[in-house]
């Protein structure tokens, strides 16, 4: 009877022990609203091309860029490339490499079209 008394308690103290493991914190909430509040990193680069016109690239994520040429936004996402990094979306394609970075049409076949910016970062 002692024995079965001593598993019980353990099989109580295990429950007890994983529902209080299951329950949240109320530190768990503090660090979700911290995270949400902080302020996104966005890295801007500004860049002078050959034309005397200017492109400001936007990356939110390492996944896309915002471009801003002749007073319009363009929104670009990561591609594939062989070197540097490649962004397309729509007609257009931005890619960089080191502080140069250089606007292309995009083709509908997914391949880089005529080169309409040559650009260096300022």
């Amino acid at each position: 009877m002692v024995t079965r008394m001593k598993i019980l308690k353990l099989v109580m103290l295990v429950a007890l022990l994983l529902v209080s493991a299951c329950a949240k914190s109320p530190h768990d909430k503090v660090d979700v609203q911290t995270l949400m509040s902080a302020p996104s990193t966005i890295s801007v680069y500004n860049y002078r091309c050959e034309s005397g016109e200017t492109i400001t690239a936007k990356y939110r994520t390492t996944d896309s860029a915002t471009i801003r040429y002749k007073n319009s936004n363009y929104n670009l996402q990561i591609a594939v490339s062989g070197s540097g990094s490649r962004y397309v979306g729509g007609e257009l394609e931005w890619w960089v490499k080191g502080s140069e970075g250089t606007l292309f049409r995009h083709k509908t076949d997914g391949t880089s079209g005529e080169s309409i910016e040559l650009c260096t970062e300022i």
